[in-house]
C-alpha cells in the first residue's frame, strides 16, 4: 500500500457570498425555513369564485351529489335521433 491523499478541486466560479444575488438566494431560504415565503397569486376570499368553490365545497360535505356537465334535454332532436339509433343497433343485433 502506497500513501496516497485524494485532494477535491472545487470545479466553477467560485461563490461570493456578499454578491446581491447570494444574499437574496440566503433570504430566501431564511423565509423558507420560517414558512413565510408566499408564492404565486393571493386568493381573494371575497370574489365569485371563491363563493362558488365555497357553495360546492358545502354541498360535499352536506352529502348534496353533484351533477358534472351540461343538463340532457329528452324531448330534444338529438335525443330523439340518438333513441331511434340506439333502437336499429338494438335490432340488427338480435
Amino acid at each position: 500500500m502506497s500513501n496516497t491523499t485524494i485532494t477535491t478541486v472545487a470545479l466553477g466560479r467560485p461563490v461570493n457570498p456578499n454578491s446581491a444575488r447570494q444574499q437574496r438566494l440566503a433570504e430566501l431560504a431564511e423565509k423558507r425555513a420560517n414558512g413565510n415565503c408566499k408564492r404565486g397569486r393571493p386568493v381573494n376570499g371575497e370574489s365569485k369564485r371563491q363563493e362558488v368553490l365555497a357553495a360546492r365545497e358545502a354541498k360535499v360535505a352536506s352529502g348534496v351529489e353533484l351533477k358534472r356537465g351540461r343538463p340532457v334535454v329528452e324531448g330534444s332532436e338529438r335525443q330523439k335521433r340518438l333513441a331511434a339509433q340506439a333502437a336499429r343497433k338494438a335490432a340488427a343485433t338480435k
